[in-house]
């Protein structure tokens, strides 16, 4: 597609600079609704970007976001030259969610998406006790830890890095299984599994050790049981400058100091 027929629709954040940030842009370029877009140009940081992958579920636009937030590592710098041609030699990137299910203490079924990582967090200050699975076979009996991880690619510099979890290149098809201050065993330092694995866990007592689950920003508490894999059915395009992608940022990351 030529970049002078690339029609743009234009979401953003609702701080003062970023409205200023948004009226620049439409003083510059022509904007069309969400449906009628080829591209969506988004304005914010790393959740609010978070918060539009969820929110555009149904819709299968690809979207170009542009940093105002504080680190940008879904996004790309922000500036107001050049777009249309930005956005037509980009570089895209299929973001395939995790698909969380959850079994509560009284036997209420939920369920959830993560684009960067299912999480599971102790609720008081008792560690939790979790038994984990990994495509229906018994691999930890039981770890004694404030809460377990897993992530996707993309969200391996996230929570996952701050719990000493490996970075993974977006091409490797390989998920991060991560605990978080584990107390026993206590050399475990996690798994690396493939993207069709399917993993669940239990939580041992739950009633006495109650533990919570979270999908990206979406919490269950009192969890007995929560299952997680891939789903193919729901991956979000992202676009990035071909000279700065997100291949790039993650390998950059494993050099930062």
């Amino acid at each position: 597609m030529s970049k002078k027929d690339i029609k743009l629709a234009l979401v953003h954040g609702s701080s003062d600079a970023i409205i200023k940030s948004a009226n620049e842009l439409k003083s510059l370029y022509d904007f069309v609704p969400l449906t009628e877009a080829d591209v969506i140009v988004a304005l914010g940081g790393d959740g609010y970007m978070l918060h539009q992958l969820h929110k555009m579920l149904e819709i299968d636009t690809p979207i170009f976001g542009m940093n105002l937030g504080t680190f940008g590592f879904l996004l790309n710098q922000y500036s107001t030259e050049g777009l249309l041609e930005r956005i037509s030699n980009a570089i895209a990137y299929h973001m395939y969610p995790l698909k969380m299910e959850t079994e509560s203490v009284t036997g209420e079924i939920r369920e959830a998406l993560a684009f960067n990582e299912v999480s599971l967090l102790r609720e008081t200050r008792q560690t939790a006790k979790i038994k984990i699975y990994i495509d229906d076979k018994l691999r930890l009996e039981e770890l004694i830890c404030d809460g377990v991880l897993v992530s996707t690619p993309a969200g391996s510099t996230a929570y996952n890095l701050s719990a000493y979890g490996p970075i993974i290149p977006m091409d490797a098809n390989i998920l991060a299984l991560t605990p978080i201050s584990a107390f026993r065993p206590r050399r475990w330092r996690g798994a690396l599994m493939s993207q069709k694995s399917k993993v669940r866990f239990e939580i041992n007592a739950p009633e006495k050790r109650p533990v919570s689950a979270v999908a990206d920003t979406i919490e269950i508490r009192n969890v007995k049981k929560v299952t997680v894999e891939q789903d193919q059915d729901n991956a979000k395009i992202l676009l990035f400058d071909k000279d700065h992608t997100l291949e790039d940022r993650i390998i950059n990351e494993q050099f930062i100091s």
